[in-house]
Formats: structure tokens, sequence, C-alpha cells
């Protein structure tokens, strides 16, 4: 039995307009983490209307870090005609779409004075809900992202899809969205709590990263350097970032813990 997926890379077509699977979705992970980003800055007493900013801020930024990374990934296939790629319909990569987003909503933190430990954990649960969403247009588009070959009862193949095959494959797109709506849960119940400042998005870091490591077993990314491809040291660089900052709030935490007390006299 061959499972096919249902692919819809393009949603409406009339005249010379075409709208895009990838570009609506894109677009409704946009929303949802401004919604997310939102319910959390009101629950922490903040202005919730400067999601919009930090939204449109890491949308903007994530945008042009992702397609900066991929051009710089793929300069050799795309140097010929750089400007044509900069601006096509689809080459991006998550961890340059990562850095571009932190870079841009830092900028904004900054400029509306905000605390940018506190941005930082509002934005964790936002980001990583908003990526799980992305990954749906992944699925719909075909767009290659998938994994690689396989005979597992889910498995599917994508010949109608941007990118097509006709083998049986490792559905990637649909493990992600599915492991960052657990990681999303996980940190939408810390961020509701008071937290240290980068305490929640230090999570992100150890939890996305390893989510990444994993499905990069099932994908069809070139092996880079000890038999990992490029984005499983990134996620590797992810997790130690995390995990760092995690260690050394404890210790802080437990320092001050350690130290007497003194009554006032």
């Amino acid at each position: 039995m061959s499972l096919e997926a249902n692919v819809y890379p393009i949603l409406l077509r009339v005249g010379d307009f075409t709208l895009y699977s990838y570009g609506v979705i894109v677009v409704l992970a946009i929303v949802v983490g401004g919604y997310v980003a939102r319910r959390l800055l009101k629950h922490l007493g903040l202005d919730p209307g400067l999601a919009i900013e930090l939204a449109g801020a890491a949308a903007l930024g994530g945008f042009a870090g992702a397609r900066l990374y991929w051009l710089a990934e793929h300069w050799r296939e795309v140097r010929a005609d750089v400007l044509h790629h900069a601006f096509a319909g689809a080459g991006f990569t998550w961890y340059g779409g990562l850095l571009g987003g932190v870079a841009a909503v830092i900028g904004v933190a900054i400029f509306r004075r905000v605390p940018l430990g506190i941005v930082a954990n509002v934005m964790a649960p936002a980001v990583a809900l908003g990526y799980g969403v992305g990954r749906i247009a992944c699925q719909l588009a075909g767009d290659g992202t998938y994994g690689r070959p396989s005979d597992l009862p889910w498995a599917m193949s994508y010949p109608h899809g941007a990118v097509p095959t006709t083998i049986r494959v490792q559905p990637t797109p649909v493990y992600e969205t599915l492991s960052m709506v657990v990681v999303f849960l996980i940190l939408y119940r810390l961020a509701r709590r008071p937290q240290p400042g980068w305490y929640v998005f230090s999570w992100f870091l150890v939890l996305s990263g390893v989510e990444r490591f994993a499905v990069e077993f099932l994908r069809r990314n070139p092996v880079w350097v000890a038999g990992l491809t490029p984005p499983q040291w990134f996620a590797l660089a992810s997790v130690a970032i995390g995990a760092f900052v995690l260690l050394a709030m404890r210790v802080r935490h437990a320092r001050l813990e350690a130290e007497p007390s003194h009554p006032a006299a």
C-alpha cells in the first residue's frame, strides 16, 4: 500500500495572481506566535501591544537571516544569479532564521527599553509554536524537506510536491510539527510563571536543539563533519549554550541560598 501525501503548493490561481500554501501557512505561523506572545505579556503585566512589534521583528529578521544563511550554504549553486535566488520563493534555513529573528527582537527590546531576558522568555514558546506551524507549510508544499526513503506504515510519497518524489519517505515535517507542539506546551507552562531572565529561552535552545539533532538522522542533508550534518552541529551548539546558561543560573541560585543571612540590628 502506497501512502501519498496530499500536497497543495498552490491554493489559488486567478489570472497572474498565485496564492501559495507556503506563504499562507507562514503568515499563520507569525499570527499564532504573536498571539502567544500577547497572552504571555498580558499575563506578566507587560504591554500586550508589544507583541505586534516583536512578532513583526521576529518575522522580518527571521526571513532575512534564513535566506542569507541559505544563500551562503548554497553559494556554489546561486552565485551565478544571487539577486534572483535572494528573492525567490524557496530556500530558507531554520538556524539562520533563528539568529536573524533573535537579533531583530533584541533590537526592538532595546528600543522599547524592555528587559531582554523577559522578552526572550516570552518569545521562546511563541517561536516554538510558530516553527511547528511553519513546518505544516513544508508538508503542504512538498518542498523537499521530507526525509529519507522508508518502508514504515506512515511513510509517504510526494509526487505532486514542489520537489516531487514517488518514493515513500519519512514525513519529517510532520514529525517536527508534532514534536515542536510538545516543546511549546512545556515552554508555555514555564513562561506563565515568574522566571529569571533567559530561563525559558535557554530551555528553548535545549529542547529545540535536541529535536532538530534527532530529526536530522532521518533527513537528507549532506554530512559535514564527523558524520553529522550542519544543522546537527548548530543543534549541538544550541543545546550547549542553553545548558550552560541553565547551569550557571542553578550555581548562582545555590550560592545565594548558601550565603548566611544577616538579621537587622
